[in-house]
């Protein structure tokens, strides 16, 4: 897994000041270990004062697989474009 980020480590120090176990903390920023996804929960986390660790673990997974989505639209358009290019321009073979 990549290295923890300023904003996953700012998460982090959310979680420990709310309450959570550090070992949860922990996993928590583990897996939300970029800027975008740290910032997806932490954002999440300013609309309430206290959360379950269940709904907390919930909307990791849910920013997981929204990123997850985000990610496989990207390739498939990358795909999708190499495509419309072979059909403009072939092989670059003579015929």
């Amino acid at each position: 897994m990549k290295p923890r980020t300023e904003k996953s480590l700012e998460l982090f120090d959310i979680l420990m000041d709310r309450g959570y176990p550090e070992s949860f903390c922990y996993e928590v920023t583990l897996n939300l270990n970029t800027d975008w996804t740290a910032q997806r929960m932490i954002g999440y986390l300013s609309h309430y004062e206290k959360i379950p660790m269940e709904d907390v673990a919930d909307e990791v997974l849910a920013i997981l697989s929204h990123r997850n989505q985000i990610m496989q639209k990207k390739q498939r358009e990358e795909v999708n474009a190499r495509w419309n290019r072979y059909l403009m321009e072939g092989f670059g073979e003579d015929d």
